[in-house]
């Protein structure tokens, strides 16, 4: 067995302890020998409120299991007081865990500064305080470990989350520093995008899933990360959650090269953009590219075929910072390809703007900081009454080693750089959207990318640039507003204090603008949005993300950081053909939620030993003998119209629709719905191994109306039993009866059979085959021949929607992120919400049926036309559903049994 990873006589700080993931790591490095300081505010998820409580619980908690462990409970932007407990409490810190975290998810066209500001201070500034403050220490003592916090919504940007991926993306460029800074001093940093329910995620993630996304399953890495037997694993980036690890790193293509020359321009660019995007021969860097030899090689090409000019004529563009520099050869660039521009800059716009003008251009200057982005953009409405496209340009250097950092130098850097791309684009966009047209390009640099010597706040703000526009692409594209960032490589005043000056001279900023106007153009590349550019001396290349394959642990065996430790080759190995490249958080969250299938062998033969296997035996024979408990179900007139409305009536079906109708009715298919939320009087856990919700399939539903006409509003009870379990092995096949009857009178009105498939639950010595139960078992396979009836019905995009009304609360149907999550590139309909369509389908044609029974074969996407096929056999009707879209079946081995009076009916 491999030595425990102790942590006896080191002081580790958590922020945000008091619950969640915070709280797990504080009870973890406790019990491994750590003295702790247990930091939480006591604030809401969304940063609301103030109390002590939650950091004492977790203190008294620690103290019962014979633990060290002091509260703190000051805001992390108050990080001094934080480190000073440490020290006043336990004389030293080794180990600072930078966890503290509130969400205000919200689009960006509704955003307040509010809600920018308060995710930045306490994410950004919050960490940068209390890692400023520990610094001294670590480096007098030649020890330190930190990790830091970023998120998938930073890594890939998220939709109404501009706030928390700029936030999380400067995690990424702010440690990349700090390990390069801290390498000398034995100082190891790192960042952790973590997938773990917490208060954060109860909003967005339902239970079943936040049941397999532990903290503890993110915990294990952070030991091992932060462990003094750490000695080469720093300025890391890891993805880690349901019991899946994996590393990332930036990949660079070959990009580009053109000769540096008055004949490289955008349509050049444009005309070999497929060299830009090749990743064929692709770069690992950690840091900017050579550019001293591209620009050599460059001198020795010829001429470039320029392409087709572009012509931005009517188009207005803004750029922030162009005053000098780089921002002026964007402005003389734009104006050149007809553009009218609006000149931005604190110290003087009017040079650029005469220089404009001579050249028979349209321009206007406005002083001001990008911070007043309101009054920047009003700029350029009242001069041109429009804008169209935003360079996010403007930017100051405070370089200082992070020793001698302190808030003169990081708060103007973060407030120019990351808040004043926000402001200024935040006051664009409603024209944007009005337009629905728009062209933002953003500059981030080398050193937020991949961290740099010195400048901790300028990589900080710079990779937060990266983050916003990635989550500014996601919501501006289906609006023809197309977001993407550039990291420059040339000289300006900027750089001049940096770089010495012949090299200054070598990279002219006329050697950025081209790629820049070619991003802005109509004739924008494919993939034509949150695209990453690293360019200069006339190259440009695409910086992505490479993923390892990492490695999925069990989900049914604790995970220990002595197992990670095992597998630390595996999960760091990008070499090995599993590495792959993910671009949104939904191929973030692909291994994670496959891992979620992962059983140990050893568990399986467990459970399905015969101690073990009489165990179920003997649950299930109890929960089948089991006494059912009544569920109560009230409808009305109304109701009855949602759920009608919902499987596809029409307004112009007076009979679905209308309460005032003669032959006012209820389809028959609202059966399913009075059992949707009954009790049963079991549980899976009990009856069998292995279960999890994520596992559960809804394979089979059988109806039976038992009284016609069905009531048009009602109190009604249903009652659930278990009839049987099936062991296939590998799986298991649980099926429930409900019985629903009139409250009053106890006349039963439906008879519901559910059947669920539930993958990686059996092994346990159980019945192999379902019992034949008539109707409700047949396998109703369609007769070879045509159909006898075809009925074609087109779903509305809103029809998921509409029958969440009638008691669906699954996000699998409504939010798109979830949906995607799930492996789906829409929400989709309920399997129920599709049988409705086809037993409304069999109800028309065929008049009233005694049972119906389907079989869910397939997905639908709202919007796709249904396919119902029927067969008329005696008095039954065999049918099936196909999405006329796809060809794929949605519903199969399914039948009605009609009633007496409609034998003869065709």
């Amino acid at each position: 067995m491999a030595e425990q990873l102790r942590f006896d006589g080191q002081v580790v700080v958590v922020t945000g302890a008091g619950g969640g993931l915070g709280k797990a790591y504080a009870l973890f490095f406790a019990s491994r020998g750590a003295s702790v300081v247990v930091n939480d505010l006591g604030v809401s998820f969304k940063g609301e409120g103030g109390s002590s409580k939650a950091a004492d619980v977790v203190v008294n908690e620690i103290k019962a299991a014979g633990g060290k462990a002091v509260a703190n409970y000051d805001s992390v932007e108050d990080g001094d007081k934080i480190i000073y407990t440490a020290i006043q409490a336990f004389g030293r810190i080794d180990i600072l865990i930078n966890n503290a975290g509130i969400l205000r998810d919200v689009s960006f066209k509704n955003m307040k500064d509010q809600d920018w500001d308060l995710i930045n201070k306490v994410h950004v500034r919050g960490t940068y305080k209390c890692t400023r403050a520990a610094w001294p220490h670590f480096r007098k003592q030649k020890f330190g470990r930190v990790i830091n916090t970023a998120s998938a919504a930073g890594l890939f940007g998220s939709f109404g989350q501009t706030n928390y991926s700029a936030a999380k993306l400067a995690m990424v460029g702010f440690t990349e520093t700090l390990a390069k800074e801290g390498a000398k001093y034995n100082i190891l940093c790192n960042v952790i995008a973590p997938i773990a329910a917490s208060r954060m995620t109860e909003t967005v993630m339902p239970p079943e899933v936040l049941n397999n996304l532990r903290p503890e399953w993110v915990v294990p890495l952070v030991a091992v990360l932060a462990h003094k037997n750490n000695t080469d694993e720093s300025g890391s980036i890891f993805e880690v959650g349901g019991g899946h690890v994996a590393k990332l790193r930036w990949e660079r293509s070959s990009g580009l090269l053109l000769k540096a020359d008055e004949t490289y321009t955008p349509g050049a660019i444009i005309k070999k953009w497929d060299r830009v995007t090749d990743f064929s021969d692709p770069q690992y860097p950690s840091g900017p590219n050579d550019f001293l030899t591209l620009l050599e090689e460059s001198m020795k090409m010829g001429p470039n075929d320029p392409g087709e000019k572009l012509d931005f004529t009517g188009r207005v563009a803004l750029v922030t910072g162009g005053g000098a520099g780089i921002g002026r050869a964007y402005c003389l660039a734009f104006a050149k390809h007809g553009a009218s521009i609006v000149v931005n800059d604190l110290a003087n716009p009017d040079d650029v703007v005469n220089e404009i003008k001579k050249m028979g251009g349209k321009a206007v200057g406005v002083k001001a900081s990008a911070e007043d982005g309101d009054a920047v953009v009003k700029a350029a409405i009242d001069a041109f009454g429009r804008i169209d496209i935003v360079i996010n340009n403007a930017g100051i250097l405070r370089d200082k080693a992070f020793n001698n950092m302190d808030d003169s130098l990081w708060d103007p850097v973060m407030n120019v750089h990351l808040r004043g791309t926000y402001k200024v684009t935040k006051a664009a966009w409603p024209y944007f959207l009005k337009q629905k047209y728009g062209r933002v390009v953003n500059t981030t640099s080398t050193s937020g990318i991949y961290g740099n010597f010195g400048q901790a706040n300028y990589a900080a703000a710079k990779c937060g640039i990266l983050g916003l526009s990635r989550s500014l692409a996601l919501e501006g594209a289906k609006y023809n507003i197309y977001v993407n960032t550039i990291a420059p490589n040339a000289g300006t005043a900027m750089t001049r204090t940096i770089m010495p000056e012949e090299m200054v001279q070598a990279f002219k900023p006329e050697y950025i603008a081209p790629i820049v106007l070619a991003l802005c153009s109509d004739q924008v590349p494919k993939k034509p949005t949150g695209g990453l550019y690293e360019v200069g001396s006339a190259w440009v290349g695409q910086t992505r993300w490479q993923r390892t394959g990492g490695h999925g642990f069990p989900v049914d065996v604790p995970l220990t950081p002595e197992e990670v430790l095992k597998y630390w080759g595996k999960i760091r190995d990008f070499e090995d053909g599993r590495a792959d490249h993910p671009e949104t958080p939904q191929d973030g969250l692909k291994k994670v939620m496959a891992n979620m299938e992962n059983r140990s062998q050893k568990q399986t033969q467990a459970s399905s030993s015969d101690h073990d296997g009489a165990n179920y035996l003997a649950a299930i024979d109890a929960a089948i003998k089991a006494e059912p408990k009544p569920t109560e179900f009230v409808y009305t007139d109304r109701d009855v119209m949602l759920y009608n409305l919902g499987i596809g009536a029409k307004r112009t079906e007076l009979k679905y629709v209308f309460e005032g109708a003669d032959d006012f009715q209820v389809i028959p298919t609202w059966g399913v719905i009075p059992p949707f939320n009954v009790e049963t009087p079991y549980n899976y856990d009990d009856i069998l191994p292995n279960f999890s919700p994520m596992m559960l399939l809804h394979g089979e539903q059988y109806l039976e109306i038992k009284k016609y006409p069905i009531p048009t509003e009602a109190k009604l009870v249903s009652r659930a039993r278990l009839l049987e379990v099936v062991d296939k092995g590998n799986a298991a096949i649980a099926k429930n009866g409900v019985t629903t009857v009139i409250a009053d009178t106890g006349e039963e009105v439906f008879y519901n059979e559910v059947t669920v498939f539930l993958r990686g639950c059996g092994g346990f010595g159980g019945q192999s085959k379902p019992r034949d139960r008539g109707a409700s078992t047949a396998p109703n396979k369609p007769p070879s021949r045509q159909p006898d009836v075809v009925v074609e019905e087109r779903t509305s995009e809103e029809q998921a929607a509409l029958y969440r009304l009638s008691g669906d609360f699954n996000p699998l149907h409504i939010d798109p992120s979830f949906a995607k999550m799930g492996g789906f590139k829409a929400p989709i309909l309920h399997g129920l919400c599709t049988f409705g369509f086809a037993g409304k389908a069999v109800y028309e044609r065929f008049g009233a049926f005694r049972n119906i029974k389907v079989r869910f074969a397939g997905t639908v996407i709202p919007g796709q036309t249904l396919v119902t096929e029927m067969w008329r056999e005696g008095n039954k009707v065999i049918f099936q559903i196909k999405v006329k879209e796809t060809g794929k079946l949605a519903i199969g081995g399914a039948a009605a049994e009609l009633v007496e009076a409609n034998k003869g009916k065709i």
